[in-house]
């Protein structure tokens, strides 16, 4: 059971050994640190690229194993067009080329203009990156890092890190978010049958 040699740790503890881990690994690095040059307001890089990079190192699987891209998250509500949006991705296709996995960005505040058509039911407008994070369908999900200005990372975790060391899905159920969820799990499960899945 050496995968959850890190499960059951102090937050302090886990959030260390995450930063060690993330900054350690070549693709979450580099684009932590293109991502910086963004200079984006309320920025982190969140989800799969991070929570997967956690459990590839947990159960020795290589860099990038199971990631299909790394999301990037800014909240920007001074122009709420695609146009606006458009330009940020753009110019972060540029920066962020070259990268081994695609990156994609997405501006929080600008969420609740293309929920309801893609997702069938509406949503309240965001207030910030962080509250979008804490929305993910599995708690285990709930993560976002950033580079801090004396150079570690900030993390954002609203339900904690342990989820992630102990390789547990849990469903976080403050959105109607059950499809996504065992989509995803059944998916998790098949790339790391370490994996414990809590019903939704």
């Amino acid at each position: 059971m050496t995968h959850l040699r890190l499960s059951g740790l102090p937050f302090e503890r886990q959030r260390e050994h995450l930063e060690a881990i993330l900054l350690a690994d070549p693709l979450v690095s580099e684009a932590l640190r293109r991502a910086d040059r963004l200079d984006l307001p309320d920025w982190w890089i969140v989800s799969g690229a991070l929570y997967n990079t956690v459990w590839n190192h947990l159960t020795g699987k290589p860099s990038g194993y199971g990631i299909k891209d790394v999301d990037l998250f800014y909240f920007d509500r001074s122009d709420l067009s695609w146009e606006a949006e458009d330009v940020v991705i753009r110019k972060g296709a540029e920066l962020f080329s070259g990268l081994s996995h695609p990156v994609e960005i997405r501006n929080q505040a600008r969420v609740h203009l293309w929920f309801e058509k893609h997702f069938g039911y509406p949503r309240k407008p965001l207030a910030s990156s962080a509250e979008s994070i804490g929305h993910f369908a599995a708690r285990t999900h709930a993560v976002g890092v950033r580079f801090e200005a004396a150079g570690g990372l900030e993390v954002c975790a609203p339900f904690g890190l342990d989820d992630i060391f102990s390789l547990r899905m849990v469903p976080n159920r403050a959105l109607d978010n059950r499809a996504t969820y065992e989509t995803k799990s059944t998916r998790a499960m098949a790339m790391w049958p370490e994996l414990a899945v809590e019903a939704w």
